[in-house]
């Protein structure tokens, strides 16, 4: 029996992408289909898009991957309660194996555009994290994971990133999703090994793996160095084929394989032949690995009583502060002197502070 982990893709709505995966679906080549719910809670689904949601679903075959929860919000609002009562109406509507988040948080006012930014490791911002968790899976009766960031501040940050996911969700029971492009961003900005990086992580806390594809920026104060963005706007890197392999033989828990692409970005011919050859080369990659089969571990959801929201004013003061001081473009030597409460700012890197900036003024321009 082959029970190799499922191969699939980040489902898009936009013309461009349909057209460049039809040829997988009349196949029957996509295993498994993720679907980021909450980019249409505010927007009604075309009908073709809820007829082949509602097909993956009703065949246990379609899993969920948020992105505007924002984890670490310091505050508790009405935004997050609404987002958790839309949430439970989605998978009233559709049968989600397990749903998943991203670590960090979005305070800006345009929230749902841009980059979720780290927090440290530190006892009560990890206490913070598990409440919100806690309040995401009081409302579900699936698994949730969370996945690692590709963006960073310091070197610090990348190497402590896999201990705080692990004690992140160990009091739900909680999952990986390990991104290896975001870990090849992290690798590259910070010159360390992915392999390394790989090794830092829980494994065998890994449910799902993301692929994708990004882009370069040249940095602004080293000449000959670049940074490596999470785009998913081309395609996936040689290095991170080159690594999968051995990143397959070590989790073995892993069900699920998702490819992401951003649906306007299949423009050209060129970019869906390269994303179909993407989808063929990981196809092998997954067909020659050694693992034929994952050990699925028997998951029950823990009774919890979460209480009243947990909130942090010193970190949202920090929160506040810093998007303030990224979005107004203020010098990253300067933000260097300013006092934070939690952040570490000493040790950050002033080019990464210059992408972050970089980043929210392009997705928050007024």
């Amino acid at each position: 029996m082959n029970n190799k982990p499922l191969l699939g893709t980040a489902m898009m709505a936009e013309t461009e992408f349909v057209s460049a995966v039809l040829p997988l679906l009349e196949n029957n080549e996509i295993d498994i289909l993720e679907w980021s719910f909450d980019t249409f809670y505010h927007a009604d689904e075309p009908k073709w898009l809820s007829g082949l949601l509602d097909f993956y679903s009703e065949n246990n075959r379609l899993i969920g991957h948020g992105v505007y929860y924002s984890l670490f919000d310091a505050k508790w609002t009405d935004r997050q309660e609404h987002w958790i009562e839309k949430l439970k109406s989605e998978t009233k509507k559709r049968n989600y194996n397990h749903i998943t988040e991203h670590f960090g948080f979005m305070n800006t006012e345009n929230f749902h555009q841009g980059i979720p930014l780290p927090v440290p490791l530190h006892s009560k911002i990890l206490q913070l994290g598990k409440d919100r968790l806690l309040r995401l899976q009081d409302a579900l009766e699936i698994p949730i994971g969370i996945e690692n960031l590709a963006f960073s501040f310091s070197a610090d940050d990348v190497k402590e990133q896999g201990e705080f996911l692990e004690k992140l969700i160990e009091d739900i029971d909680g999952f990986l999703i390990l991104d290896l492009h975001n870990l090849y961003c992290q690798a590259v900005n910070f010159n360390i090994d992915i392999l390394e990086l790989v090794a830092m992580y829980p494994l065998e806390k890994v449910r799902e793996i993301h692929l994708s594809g990004g882009s370069w920026e040249n940095s602004s104060y080293t000449e000959e160095k670049r940074i490596r963005r999470d785009t998913h706007d081309d395609s996936i890197p040689r290095e991170i084929l080159e690594v999968l392999p051995k990143v397959l033989s070590v989790c073995h828990q892993l069900e699920y394989i998702i490819i992401e692409r951003l649906g306007h970005t299949l423009t050209e011919k060129s970019d869906t032949t390269n994303f179909l050859n993407d989808f063929k080369k990981v196809r092998q990659i997954v067909n020659a690995s050694e693992v034929n089969s994952f050990l699925k571990k028997n998951w029950k959801k823990k009774n919890q009583i979460t209480g009243k929201p947990l909130e942090d004013l010193l970190l949202y003061e920090d929160q506040t502060k810093l998007t303030k001081l990224l979005f107004d473009s203020v010098n990253p030597e300067i933000i260097k002197n300013y006092h934070f409460n939690y952040f570490e700012i000493e040790k950050w890197d002033l080019e990464m502070i210059d992408t972050a900036s970089k980043i929210i003024k392009k997705w928050n321009p007024y």
